[in-house]
């Protein structure tokens, strides 16, 4: 069987913390974002699915990709997940929409306060630590 293709958004506030979400009837939080439909360019499923799911607006200058990570879908039992993950910014305040029950703030390093899908808490979370980590061109004094 093949994966479920995905894209997930890394959103981080002031405190550096990032936010996750709960769909209704799930009890494990994940990364906003959603499926890709046929032919959809990922950036766009992703604009898609936050507006959707959280009534925000992507701001495309500040995506970055992180990575593609693979994992048990939490929300689909038997299946495996594969998302394309990037940290990007957001226009207005997220509010949970659509399928999204609760949102949740955490510390990307952890522990976490809720129950976190393996796809965030086992791959994503802890790439965008290392990624958040890799030093920026510097300029000789």
């Amino acid at each position: 069987m093949s994966p479920i293709h995905t894209v997930a958004a890394v959103i981080a506030n002031e405190n550096g913390e990032v936010l996750l979400v709960r769909k209704r009837s799930s009890s494990t939080f994940i990364q906003p974002g959603g499926k890709t439909e046929p032919g959809e360019p990922a950036l766009v499923t992703l604009a898609r699915e936050l507006q959707e799911e959280l009534s925000v607006r992507l701001d495309t200058a500040s995506v970055e990709f992180i990575g593609e990570f693979e994992a048990a879908a939490v929300n689909e039992p038997g299946c495996l997940v594969r998302a394309q993950a990037y940290s990007c910014s957001i226009f207005g305040i997220p509010a949970a929409q659509a399928e999204i029950e609760e949102l949740a703030w955490v510390d990307p390093s952890g522990p976490y306060p809720v129950p976190v899908a393996p796809l965030s808490g086992g791959h994503i979370l802890p790439a965008y630590l290392e990624w958040m980590q890799v030093p920026g061109d510097c300029v000789a004094p």
